[in-house]
């Protein structure tokens, strides 16, 4: 249940802001003034407990409440005509046609058609298909340069660590080379590396860098 860490984040985030555009000093003895929060999240799959409330203490702290408490109240929608049940079958037609075409333009237009004919979200989607569109695969474009990000990672890692293997080579054939007679100049020649770090290495006194 980490969504209740991330509500309990953008609950801070927004007090900041509000205590920000108030002009409240938050440094100083007057009790700052902000808007009483009501915490809710709408839980979209399916499960076999149905939970009232999530509560931070219990998540996290085993019932430890002693210094800090987060109530979190969980919408489900009940197969009603409100609107939080129409997202909730918005969400999960979505679902559904994710695992059919992938995180695809087709996946977003094919729900959309789903649910007008279905009469879920309609009069929203009517009017306001092309913005929903645009959210949707700018959320698919946002995932995709997250996993990007981590993969260029990843890769550079492993590119950090081929290099620093090519060094080491590099530095062995350098003590071998110096052993064979041939000149520090003339090594880091050959090897294409610096004097300074062919010196390093004969020397015994070198960090592979």
């Amino acid at each position: 249940m980490n969504i209740i860490i991330r509500i309990f984040l953008y609950l801070a985030h927004t007090w900041n802001e509000y205590i920000e555009s108030t002009k409240q000093n938050r440094y100083g003895s007057k009790k700052l003034v902000v808007p009483r929060p009501e915490l809710y999240v709408i839980y979209v799959g399916d499960r076999k407990t149905r939970p009232e409330w999530i509560r931070l203490s219990e998540e996290f702290f085993e019932g430890n409440q002693d210094f800090i408490q987060i109530n979190v109240k969980v919408l489900y929608g009940e197969g009603k005509d409100d609107i939080i049940s129409q997202y909730v079958d918005f969400t999960k037609v979505y679902n559904e046609q994710v695992k059919l075409h992938g995180k695809t333009r087709e996946a977003v237009l094919e729900t959309i058609r789903i649910c007008k004919d279905r009469n879920v979200l309609s009069e929203y989607l009517s009017g306001r298909e092309k913005e929903v569109i645009n959210i949707m695969m700018g959320l698919f474009d946002q995932e995709k340069a997250v996993e990007q990000f981590g993969n260029e990672k990843k890769e550079e890692g492993r590119t950090e660590g081929r290099a620093e293997g090519r060094l080491e080579g590099k530095k062995e054939a350098a003590i071998n080379m110096k052993a064979e007679g041939l000149s520090e100049g003339m090594i880091a020649k050959i090897l294409d590396v610096g004097l300074s770090i062919v010196q390093e290495w004969i020397s015994g006194t070198a960090v592979v860098r």
